[in-house]
């Protein structure tokens, strides 16, 4: 198996399209009104699926974490701190939840924290050279 990519699954489809795609330049696939969209950045699929959708779908019902989510973290990176730097502060100025502002940590990455509208954590960060593979 080869991982594909990863989704969330949200409550209000187009607060989090606006977010994702205005805040964080992620390309949009579908319009915001669908529910399922498919966001693409730097090659690596993100899948935005409703909440309601897909307990219809399974049948089921599911707990959700309400305010930040410190089950996971969505990690983005850039190649130098001044770019975590200024990344940081406009998806700030856009909306985005300030967690943690920027900061150089004992093992040389500088990291910063954001949220989203739902409240799912993201973090943009470098080891201040271009990102390897």
């Amino acid at each position: 198996m080869k991982l594909d990519g990863f989704g969330l699954f949200v409550n209000d489809m187009a607060k989090m399209i606006r977010f994702y795609r205005d805040v964080l330049g992620f390309e949009i696939k579908e319009g915001d009104d669908t529910s399922n969209v498919y966001l693409v950045k730097d090659g690596t699929l993100f899948l935005l699926y409703g909440r309601n959708d897909f307990e219809k779908m399974t049948s089921r019902k599911y707990e959700y974490i309400k305010g930040l989510n410190g089950h996971f973290e969505i990690a983005l990176y850039v190649d130098t701190f001044e770019e975590v730097d200024e990344e940081y502060q406009k998806a700030v100025e856009k909306g985005a939840v300030s967690v943690l502002a920027p900061e150089t940590e004992p093992w040389g990455q500088r990291t910063c924290y954001i949220a989203d509208p739902e409240g799912n954590l993201i973090e943009i960060g470098s080891f201040g050279k271009p990102f390897e593979r």
